[in-house]
């Protein structure tokens, strides 16, 4: 069984602006920037039939390419945070795009989490902090309100395998989907 998540993969003028952006907020613990991404569906832990089903449903999936922009910080966590991001600004194809991709996957065998989609991208992951240096975050989270970045044409999207480690999570690239005016699509998914 692979653990597994669907995203939309960052180009790197989108990546070095996060990257300027987790230098500015105080965490204790930041992602990697070769693992940004928008993910737009969690798979988990799922045995090859279903993911053979659910990468067949993504490959015939017919989508547009279509702008997005990173906009704002945030943090999940409430007055606990465990986690900042950098948002992205509403979008209407990304909304389509994640409702399709979530029914493939149900479709597909897949139980993928139930949380609302909030789309972002992870810049930090890590204990709530004591509640100083959570303050200290709060702070920098709200200076860094007026963040943009892009905005950056979507033109595929990609199955990632998931292995955790010390140092975080290690993700491999199985299968990429091109869109209409993107890239002829990658691999195609296998073990």
């Amino acid at each position: 069984m692979l653990r597994t998540f669907l995203a939309i993969p960052l180009p790197d003028n989108i990546r070095s602006a996060l990257v300027v952006q987790q230098f500015l907020l105080p965490m204790p613990r930041r992602v990697e920037p070769a693992g940004f991404h928008l993910t737009l569906v969690f798979l988990g832990e799922q045995p090859d039939r279903v993911l053979e089903a659910a990468h067949e449903g993504f490959e015939a999936l017919r989508m547009p390419a279509f702008d997005l922009e990173m906009r704002g910080l945030g943090l999940f966590g409430g007055a606990r945070p465990r986690a900042a991001y950098a948002a992205v600004a509403p979008s209407d194809p990304l909304a389509r795009l994640q409702a399709k991709v979530e029914r493939v996957a149900h479709v597909a065998g897949a139980s993928p989490e139930s949380r609302r989609f909030v789309p972002h991208v992870t810049l930090g992951r890590f204990a709530p902090p004591l509640p100083d240096e959570a303050l200290r975050l709060e702070r920098a989270v709200v200076a860094g309100a007026g963040f943009r970045a892009g905005p950056f044409t979507v033109r595929s999207m990609v199955l990632y395998r998931s292995v955790p480690g010390p140092q975080g999570s290690q993700y491999d690239a199985l299968a990429e989907y091109a869109f209409a005016g993107g890239p002829a699509a990658g691999a195609d998914w296998q073990n």
